[in-house]
């Protein structure tokens, strides 16, 4: 196990340990308001669901300075009583500062590596800012790693239809087009894998790319389909986490989650190339209608960045956009009144392909490639936004779905420019 990433005070607590059944991994960074649920969630599931497994809880942690790591030590289920539960769970917590490149991948490997260590069977990790989780959330994520032999397990949740706008306006409908599943969540945050494939992952050259970012979900499930891996998804309910606003900067986040993903098309094109449908993937869990949390939008606003966007970046993309989707992005748009602005599907399909072509043939510095998507993808969150004010969440998914399929008709015509 590699010294930068688990201490060595942390390989002699393992070492201790030996072996276990299943690794519950919470990544974090300064979450002490909500990471108490979270550890309770776990410990609770774990208690109720497997309580004959011998069972270990990670929190790799980003370097807290608000105490996040003593609540992750001292909370505990006061009575078990409480959750039908006669005895508590075998369980053992370990907080552990990871080392290396900043963010939630490097958090990642640290899970990955005392996995390996401990030669576990099942894997989950959960992000520490749920306010959601329930205790049925591990079961349902461990579960068909355990009992069914799967490798992989996504999350499929209800979330606000203006929360994970990067999912469903870029990563869903490109991971499916390009790979055939149709995982629903690909960069969801909640995920279950076995043993052997946290190993895989480990055996993986990436830790000091976007991978180690915010990359590593996108990379999470791309690896485990492309290299043909068993995947499914389990559904958890609702998604409730600290809000974050769509119209907020979320360019770091785009850039990473963006970049990783073309970084992936370079890696598996032999795979991707020769697909030519998606199909849907085996789904847990009981679905069910959920209350979720407002998310507050400021459509003048986005609208407004899109077009400084056109102004200053238009130059850039007229060395790789073909010249008349250049000139509906910078001219047409530009002048319509803000309640008519529309980015539609097939347009939003040929700028994420330009962009991905342009990635692959290095037509520019990646850097500023990436960077100069951020006001086109604003432009169509506040396109989709305006669009579906008044739709209810299966007309919201309707309309994914109608944009999932347009990125799988233009496939091929991506396919013919990339061979070129």
């Amino acid at each position: 196990m590699s010294p930068q990433t688990v201490s060595e005070d942390i390989q002699g607590l393992l070492s201790g340990i030996s072996e276990a059944d299943i690794l519950v991994g919470i990544p974090s960074f300064n979450n002490a308001k909500t990471i108490g649920h979270v550890v309770r969630a776990v410990q609770a599931g774990l208690a109720r669901y497997f309580p004959d497994k011998k069972a270990v809880l990670i929190n790799s942690d980003g370097g807290s300075t608000d105490g996040t790591m003593e609540v992750v030590q001292k909370t505990a289920i006061e009575d078990f009583h409480s959750i039908f539960v006669s005895h508590q769970i075998n369980l053992m917590k370990i907080t552990t500062p990871y080392h290396g490149v900043p963010g939630k991948g490097s958090a990642f490997r640290a899970v990955f590596e005392i996995a390996k260590n401990l030669n576990v069977k099942a894997c989950a990790v959960v992000d520490s800012d749920l306010r959601s989780i329930t205790p049925e959330w591990i079961d349902l994520l461990l579960r068909p790693v355990i009992d069914m032999g799967y490798d992989y397990v996504a999350p499929y949740y209800l979330r606000h239809k203006y929360d994970g706008t990067i999912t469903n306006s870029v990563i869903y409908p490109m991971t499916r087009a390009l790979y055939g599943k149709r995982i629903r969540q690909p960069i969801g945050g909640d995920f279950a894998f076995s043993g052997q494939l946290a190993s895989f992952y480990l055996s993986k050259d990436v830790w000091e790319t976007d991978v180690a970012r915010y990359g590593i979900d996108i990379w999470m499930t791309t690896t485990a389909i492309a290299n043909n891996f068993r995947v499914c998804q389990s559904f958890l309910g609702a998604k409730i986490h600290d809000p974050k606003d769509p119209g907020a900067d979320l360019s770091a986040m785009l850039y990473q989650v963006v970049g990783s993903t073309f970084d992936l098309m370079e890696t598996y094109y032999d795979v991707w190339k020769d697909i030519k449908a998606s199909e849907p993937v085996n789904t847990f869990g009981f679905r069910y209608a959920v209350g979720l949390e407002p998310i507050e939008v400021h459509i003048d606003k986005m609208i407004d960045r899109f077009r400084l966007g056109t102004k200053e970046l238009s130059g850039i993309w007229g060395t790789f956009m073909p010249v008349d989707l250049r000139g509906f992005i910078c001219n047409d748009l530009s002048v319509v009144p803000n309640e008519k602005f529309n980015l539609q599907d097939d347009i939003w399909v040929d700028i994420i392909n330009a962009f991905a072509l342009a990635y692959h043939t290095k037509k520019i510095n990646r850097q500023h490639l990436l960077k100069s998507l951020t006001p086109l993808y604003i432009g169509r969150v506040a396109s989709f936004v305006i669009d579906t004010w008044h739709s209810n969440a299966d007309e919201v998914e309707e309309k994914i779905e109608n944009l999932c399929l347009s990125f799988e008709k233009k496939k091929n015509a991506l396919i013919d420019e990339w061979d070129k």
